[in-house]
């Protein structure tokens, strides 16, 4: 088993716990994790990218090829976009719904959601409403974390129990909340039946 992933996003928005997460969980399986170096994380607001291969045998190398990639997980979704050609055929899409506007030209959004809907496999996550329901707004990540996990060759009990030890050594309050969060987002990647990628929101009564 080998799967690649492509992580994106723009710096200080947690692009790096993300990878943390992943990489833990799968190593905690016995899984090899291969990752490359985190880029841009030193700009706040600029664009951060980072390569993960996993797979149950040695890996090779860092570096995702383009048109290798088995998900992307971005956290804002033009810099999903940005990272397309990375994406398999048949590879997964996994956004946050809400925009960075880090800059002054940027695009229509409901033009970039389009965009993403237009591929086989995606989902659009409303991050931010699902991790204030969680009890913590900075939360997005753990969130997208969830989403993703229906993607991922990783068991979700293994990334809950990553996400809720690496917290929970801050505040036991904060691993709740952010093991909270990552079941939300896992929930709103399942609501989408197969076959209709509609984007989740939350209901409310």
């Amino acid at each position: 088993m080998k799967y690649d992933v492509i992580l994106a996003g723009v710096g200080g928005q947690g692009v790096l716990s993300v990878a943390s997460i992943i990489a833990q969980a799968a190593m905690n399986e016995g899984l090899e994790v291969r990752q490359s170096e985190v880029h841009g994380m030193a700009q706040r607001g600029g664009a951060v990218l980072a390569h993960m291969r996993i797979s149950d045998k040695k890996i090779s190398g860092d570096l995702v090829p383009k048109g290798g990639a088995d998900l992307i997980i971005a956290m804002e979704p033009l810099e999903s976009l940005r990272y397309v050609s990375y994406l398999k055929p048949d590879g997964a899409l996994v956004t946050a719904a809400e925009p960075f506007n880090n800059i002054s030209n940027y695009p229509d959004v409901e033009g970039i959601h389009s965009s993403i809907k237009s591929l086989p496999k995606w989902r659009i996550i409303q991050s931010a409403a699902l991790a204030k329901e969680a009890g913590l707004s900075k939360a997005v990540n753990t969130v997208m974390v969830g989403a993703a996990s229906c993607f991922l060759p990783i068991k979700a009990n293994s990334l809950e129990k990553t996400i809720t030890e690496a917290f929970s050594k801050k505040d036991e309050s904060i691993g709740k909340a952010n093991a909270k969060a990552f079941k939300l987002g896992q929930l709103a990647c399942k609501q989408t039946a197969a076959g209709e990628q509609n984007e989740f929101s939350i209901q409310k009564s």
